[in-house]
Formats: structure tokens, C-alpha cells, sequence
């Protein structure tokens, strides 16, 4: 099979190729995850006030408030694969604090409930909510990318296919150890790729920048003045728009072009290095593959935690209530770039492969640098090689961009 499709405002071109053997044995190895079965999505915007509501909802968050006259109710959130929903409770029956108990004991519920609308907002008003403790697909609870999860398994392993030893060895087998979660996980509880298969998207969308500036193109610092370029097309399209509506406009590359300018004038101290293709691939994989540890939802497995940590004792841990998109307890305490280090580290050990100490630190620092500054979470200064500055930029570009994809 051949894929030809273009990226980043039709700038990138995609293009890869795979036996149609070796994409069958990809998908048999590592299937992507099952979306849900029928057509039935509950979106509370197609609904109107007084209309009632008998739906299974992913409990988000909950808390008891007081009314100005003092009364107790319950303000809760919900989701399910359309996004989230408000609710309320008012304390009729005098056992609101019975409910927020049961609450702190499961996720998954049968609310039913009337519409509600304030100011144009809609909400739910519960009646009853009762537990589901049937094993529920995730995907069926939360939102989830809107792009075929076939074809990005398909690109992202094309991908790894190009890859020499002993890179490839390391991101089949740290692909062997996680995919599950990988599959679905989101790559952000906010900001940016926050649904799931959000970390798949991502991390494609980053070999996509990367593949362009190391390899189609001839020069990799004229590619990402191009791409740089791009963005203030993209840019000066978004405020001439925003002159043009009085509603506010997003503005998603405001303030950033000074940003990528400045990295890439931090670049040119390593203008002579010739950049590793393969070293920069694999750092990508593990770029955000923490987020496995740092960010905890309903359907996420230990698979992480227990592959860095196998004597640890998890009973405690196992007690908690998954919900929708959250920090993780403990995965908070560490975050995410120390996670990739870590992780990339044992794969290595697990993998046994013949790897220099010298590339290890250098794909390490990609990993850790790929924030770009300190204040934005980086866990090094700035950046100290080539492969530093693309990892940062590619990523400070493809976090941007999706913001401004119309399918996510």
C-alpha cells in the first residue's frame, strides 16, 4: 500500500509505503483500539430545555455547594465521546451527602434527569443516578480523535519501518511493552490532544514535521523558515479574521513566531552538526509517552508503572476511581519528561540492544528538552543539540496546529 496526503495546512507532504503483508501483520500485532458499536451519541446541545434525560455519563467531578439560602446541592461534571456535560442536584429528599458518597465510590452512572438552561448554557438536572459497574468502553465515555486510527497506526509504525538499528529495536519493543495505552491515551488534559488517541495523533503529527525538515526537504534549516513562514500566513489570515467578527477570535499563533525565530537562532550554533534522523524518530516516540504515568482516565492500565517499578506493591494504588482525563496521583509528583527518560531507559535494558552511552544522553536530552524553555516545563536550560531544537520546535508547531484542525 501507498499513502499520499499532505499535513499543516496542505504544506507537509505525507507519503509512505507498506507491503500490504507487512500492514496486515502491523494491525494483527497492534490493533487499534475498537470505537464504540451503533450510532447512538448523547450531545445535550441537541436538546431542549425540559427534555428528559435517561443516559450512561462519565463522572468528571463533584462537589457540595450552598444555595444563597443556604441549601445544599450537588454541582457535578459529566462527559461522555461528545464532551462534557454540567449537572445539578438540589438536596429535595435531605441526603445529598449519601449521594456525594456513592459519587466517591464509582465513575460510570445512569443519570436521569431533566435539560436545564441558563444564559444559553445547557446543563442537566438530576433526578436520580444510579452505578453502572458493567465494563464500559472508554471511547463510548469520552471524546476521542475523529481521525481513522487505522490509518495512524498504519503511519506511525510506516515510520518506524524506516528506522536502522539499533533504533528500531527500541520503539518495537517499547511499542510490544505499551501500545494498549498508547493507542488510546490523550496527550494532554487541556490544552492540546486532549481526547483519546490523542498521543497517537501527536506523536505522528511530530514525525510528520520532523520527516519534512530532515528528509524531503535539502536543507533542514531553510525547511523550517518555511515552516515558520507558514505560520505567519497562518497568522495574519487569523487577525485579519478576527477584524472581521465581533465574537472573539482564537488566535492561535499570537506570540509565536518570536518564539521560533529565537530557536532558530539558538540553532545555528549547531548548523555544522549533521543531524541523526533515526535518533530524532525515536526520541519523538518517547517525547510524551510519560503521559501514560502523568495522566490517569477510565479504561488506562499500571502496564507503565509496573514495567519501571515490578517490586512495587500497587494494592493501594489499584483502590482508586478512574474518571474522566485527570492527573494521576502519583504520575503528577514526577511528570511526564522524567517519565520518558525513565521508560526509554528500561526499554533499552529490556531491548539489550548494542547502544553507545553517548546516544542514550543524546536522545535522553531530546526527551527532556522538548518543552524548549525551563518556564514551560523543559528539565534542562535549553536545548544542546541539533536534534534538541527540531524536538521542540516540531512539537511547539504540531501542539499549535491541532487547535486549528477542523477534524481532530
Amino acid at each position: 500500500m501507498t499513502k499520499q496526503g499532505h499535513y499543516f495546512y496542505q504544506f507537509i507532504p505525507i507519503s509512505y509505503q507498506l507491503e500490504d503483508e507487512k500492514a496486515d501483520h502491523i494491525l494483527n500485532q497492534f490493533s487499534p483500539p475498537s470505537l464504540p458499536e451503533g450510532n447512538h451519541f448523547f450531545s445535550i446541545q441537541d436538546k431542549v430545555k425540559g427534555e428528559s434525560i435517561n443516559e450512561l455519563l462519565l463522572l468528571n467531578e463533584s462537589e457540595i455547594r450552598l444555595t444563597k439560602t443556604n441549601k445544599q446541592f450537588l454541582k457535578m461534571s459529566f462527559s461522555n465521546n461528545t464532551g462534557m456535560i454540567d449537572a445539578k442536584m438540589w438536596d429535595n429528599n435531605g441526603n445529598i451527602n449519601d449521594v456525594q458518597q456513592m459519587l466517591s465510590q464509582h465513575s460510570v452512572f445512569r443519570v436521569q434527569g431533566v435539560v436545564d438552561e441558563f444564559k444559553g448554557n445547557k446543563s442537566i438536572t438530576v433526578n436520580h443516578l444510579t452505578p453502572e459497574n458493567n465494563q464500559i468502553n472508554p471511547f463510548s465515555l469520552m471524546p476521542y480523535t475523529n481521525q481513522n486510527m487505522e490509518e495512524l497506526t498504519l503511519e506511525l509504525f510506516a515510520y518506524l519501518d524506516e528506522l536502522k538499528e539499533p533504533y528500531q529495536s527500541i520503539c518495537l519493543k517499547v511499542m510490544e511493552e505499551l501500545w494498549q495505552d498508547f493507542s488510546i491515551a490523550p496527550a494532554a488534559k487541556g490544552f492540546h490532544h486532549n481526547y483519546l488517541g490523542g498521543l497517537l495523533k501527536h506523536t505522528v503529527g511530530l514525525m510528520r514535521f520532523a520527516r519534512y525538515i530532515l528528509k524531503l526537504e535539502n536543507n533542514p534549516i531553510q525547511a523550517i523558515i518555511k515552516l515558520v513562514s507558514v505560520v505567519e500566513k497562518a497568522y495574519k489570515n487569523e487577525l485579519y479574521q478576527s477584524f472581521q467578527h465581533t465574537s472573539a477570535t482564537n488566535l492561535v499563533w499570537k506570540d509565536t513566531i518570536d518564539h521560533l525565530y529565537a530557536m532558530l537562532q539558538g540553532l545555528k550554533a549547531f548548523q555544522e552538526n549533521e543531524p541523526n534522523d533515526d535518533l530524532l524518530i525515536t526520541s519523538i516516540l518517547f517525547h510524551d509517552i510519560g503521559k501514560l504515568c502523568e495522566y490517569d482516565y477510565i479504561g488506562r492500565s499500571n502496564k507503565a508503572f509496573e514495567l519501571l517499578y515490578p517490586t512495587a506493591k500497587v494494592a493501594n494504588y489499584n483502590e482508586r476511581i478512574q474518571s474522566g482525563i485527570t492527573m494521576d496521583p502519583l504520575g503528577v509528583m514526577v511528570g511526564h519528561i522524567p517519565y520518558g527518560v525513565l521508560l526509554l531507559n528500561k526499554i533499552i535494558e529490556l531491548s539489550q540492544v548494542d547502544i553507545s552511552l553517548s546516544l542514550i544522553h543524546q536522545m535522553s536530552h531530546c526527551i527532556l528538552c522538548h518543552h524548549g524553555l525551563p518556564e514551560w516545563g523543559a528539565a534542562v536550560r535549553e536545548p544542546q543539540s541539533f536534534e534538541g531544537y527540531i524536538i521542540h520546535i516540531v512539537d511547539y508547531l504540531d501542539s499549535r496546529y491541532e487547535n486549528t484542525e477542523s477534524v481532530k
